[in-house]
């Protein structure tokens, strides 16, 4: 046998080896907390989701005094694969530089969660997931999600676990809503909170990019209005535009420019034609194809639903400070420079209103060029930062 006949061999292995997105989205691979109609999901639409699911996956060991516990919260195409390989890609999990033995998490210490919020498509209650009244996928008949309704989901898992109160709540994005909406609704569950690049409501900026997403999917002959799980076929096209648009808010110019300038791809000159002439052009249409790999369609339109319904302020009468009045959460807010969806000043909003409710906040503004996308990559100034806080934070709790 050949090496490239060996090697082929492997990969072939490796592919074989991967999840069907579909069957991961009924019998995760993952750990699953299975909720039955007596235990059904009061949802802010107003409807009670009977005989649920939320796939997890834990890593690192829970303390007899179940005092150790890290919830971390995804952001909006992440999932439970956190620090661990993702059954669908085969990709390393999306947050490995910060959790592990020895890192900002220590698993060696802290016995860290994370849950596919509900609504997503790898193995919580959604859209891509079986009805348990018809045993076919729910595509839009799934009730419309909040940011409040995940939360609600995963602290239904935490007391499944047994876990009275979490040392920890962290995310970023969409996970840092979450964080927000768990110090807000359960503010004697949460002993640390660490929402990163993120806003306490969604601006109208950010809700036309995702409607120009939604718009996208939609307009895709094989949405067949949300039903195309039932036809056996994806509007991939749509997803992958979608996917393509959103990619560019993550990114900063600057980081645009040093990854690719106008550089050509592949092609001595320009070919004058529509094809990916720049390198930047082929990257995008890279992301594209590779998401629709791994996500649902109609997930992705309800998780940014969510996230433009979000509006923490709103459920208090307007004023932030309210959703955190007398909190005994120690917060940690950190922005990076060149963050443009979700710039400083949607940070500096909420410390202010953690000042104004008299909790105890530090925030800090890391110099970064890289973007929104800053908070899942190595930035040693943001390990520092969370080393610091999470070893303070863990010396008060008698952790240390």
């Amino acid at each position: 046998m050949t090496a490239a006949t060996n090697t082929t061999g492997r990969e072939n292995a490796k592919a074989q080896a991967l999840r069907d997105p579909l069957r991961e989205a009924n019998e995760p691979t993952s750990l699953v907390a299975r909720f039955g109609p007596e235990r059904g999901l009061v949802m802010d639409c107003g409807v009670t989701l009977a005989g649920w699911q939320i796939a997890y996956q834990t890593y690192g060991t829970l303390n007899a005094a179940r005092s150790n516990a890290v919830l971390v919260c995804h952001a909006l195409t992440g999932d439970q694969h956190v620090a661990s390989t993702n059954p669908v890609t085969g990709k390393a999990g999306w947050w490995e530089v910060l959790i592990g033995p020895g890192k900002p998490l220590d698993t060696d210490r802290f016995f860290v969660i994370c849950s596919n919020v509900l609504g997503g498509c790898l193995g919580s209650s959604g859209p891509a997931s079986n009805n348990p009244a018809t045993g076919r996928p729910w595509g839009l008949d799934f009730p419309l999600v909040t940011i409040r309704d995940m939360v609600r989901a995963q602290a239904m898992l935490i007391d499944h676990l047994g876990i009275e109160s979490l040392f920890a709540v962290i995310g970023g994005s969409m996970g840092g809503m979450q964080v927000l909406q768990w110090a807000s609704s359960y503010p004697e569950r949460v002993f640390a909170a660490m929402p990163l690049a993120t806003g306490a409501r969604h601006s109208a900026q950010n809700i036309a990019f995702h409607e120009v997403g939604r718009q996208a999917v939609m307009a895709d002959p094989d949405w067949r209005e949300g039903r195309y799980l039932d036809a056996d076929t994806r509007p991939s096209k749509g997803l992958s535009v979608a996917r393509m648009g959103a990619h560019i808010t993550y990114l900063s110019e600057a980081a645009l420019h040093r990854k690719f300038g106008r550089n050509l791809q592949d092609r001595d000159s320009r070919t004058f034609s529509f094809d990916a002439d720049f390198q930047v052009e082929s990257y995008l249409r890279h992301q594209g194809l590779s998401f629709v790999e791994r996500f649902d369609a109609n997930s992705y339109l309800y998780l940014t639903r969510a996230m433009d319904y979000f509006d923490l302020a709103a459920d208090h009468g307007g004023v932030l400070a309210r959703a955190f009045a007398g909190s005994k959460t120690r917060f940690c807010v950190a922005s990076f420079t060149s963050d443009w969806l979700f710039p400083t000043s949607d940070s500096r909003a909420i410390v202010h209103a953690l000042n104004a409710s008299g909790a105890s906040v530090s925030f800090v503004e890391l110099e970064s060029d890289k973007g929104h996308d800053a908070f899942l990559l190595d930035e040693p100034e943001l390990f520092a930062t969370l080393r610091g806080f999470i070893g303070a934070a863990a010396r008060v709790r008698g952790l240390a």
